[in-house]
């Protein structure tokens, strides 16, 4: 968690948005975000909460993925991530917040639209660390299409399906019989799975797929102890919105905290549903939208 002298307004934790217009090639990348996104750097505090845990993240080269790679990391566990061949000089960044924490760090390049490579990632993470106690699936895709149902391409939707609802599948098909009793399951789902907007219509119906998925594989691992949840952010200031969507400078704005989170802020939500005080827990979507209600 993080910690400071007091209590944090969370209107003005962060700057409400200010952000100039500005536009990346996908899938994004933080160094020209204006303002740069924060992921705790330098105000997580861990407090052993994951001690010696091997967790499994997927998307962990920027954004929330790496918030929750740093936090974890403060938190005592050693990570393995993902990231697409392109996103290798933003994964040296995730794996030095790593190891600046004294924990262990790999970093493995892949395409999780593919299966065989979803299953070679969860065979590399049993080879390095035995088991896996935490599989956290974050990677996902979208595209802003403002033209409506007929400017998404059976190709766009093939990508947002396959990254976003393909890969957990196969991922956590995978990855059941490495996780011991005790073992967590966090996917990411979205603001969006429950009210959707328009302009990413393929996106969202893929995170109201992933509350689905959820609620539903907790259920059927129950008897094996491995919980399983998910965090629905709201939105949140990371590359993929330069990269995706046309217009940054309104970006937040609806959230009724008026303004985006920082991905620091998405990350206790994951570490929490993974530790100990969360062993009640499962079935459950932690909403994390800045204050617009969710089911």
């Amino acid at each position: 968690m993080t910690r400071d002298a007091g209590p944090q307004d969370p209107t003005t934790a962060h700057p409400r948005p200010d952000f100039p217009a500005q536009d990346q090639e996908p899938p994004g990348w933080t160094g020209p975000m204006d303002p740069p996104p924060d992921h705790g750097e330098k105000s997580y505090q861990g407090a052993d909460r994951l001690v010696d845990r091997k967790a499994v993240l997927t998307g962990g080269d920027s954004g929330i993925g790496r918030a929750v790679a740093l936090a974890y990391a403060r938190e005592g566990a050693d990570l393995l991530f993902t990231h697409l061949p392109e996103e290798a000089e933003e994964a040296r960044a995730t794996v030095r917040l790593i190891e600046e924490a004294g924990r262990t760090a790999y970093a493995v390049p892949c395409d999780l639209r593919e299966e065989q490579q979803c299953a070679q990632v969860i065979e590399r993470a049993v080879a390095e660390f035995g088991r896996i106690d935490i599989l956290i699936n974050n990677v996902a895709y979208q595209m802003s299409q403002p033209d409506g149902i007929g400017a998404i391409t059976t190709e766009q939707f093939d990508r947002v399906v396959r990254t976003n609802l393909y890969a957990m599948f196969w991922l956590c098909k995978a990855a059941v019989p490495h996780i011991p009793a005790g073992g967590s399951i966090i996917n990411t789902t979205s603001v969006q799975a429950y009210k959707p907007s328009p302009h990413l219509l393929d996106y969202a119906m893929t995170k109201g797929a992933i509350v689905t998925f959820t609620q539903g594989l907790a259920q059927m691992l129950v008897d094996d102890g491995i919980r399983v949840n998910a965090v629905a952010p709201g939105p949140v200031w990371t590359p993929l919105i330069p990269a995706t969507l046309p217009d940054t400078t309104e970006f937040g704005k609806q959230a009724p905290l008026g303004r985006p989170a920082q991905p620091a802020e998405m990350a206790p939500a994951y570490v929490y549903l993974a530790s100990d005080q969360a062993s009640f827990i499962t079935a459950e979507i932690l909403n994390a939208t800045g204050g617009t209600p969710l089911p």
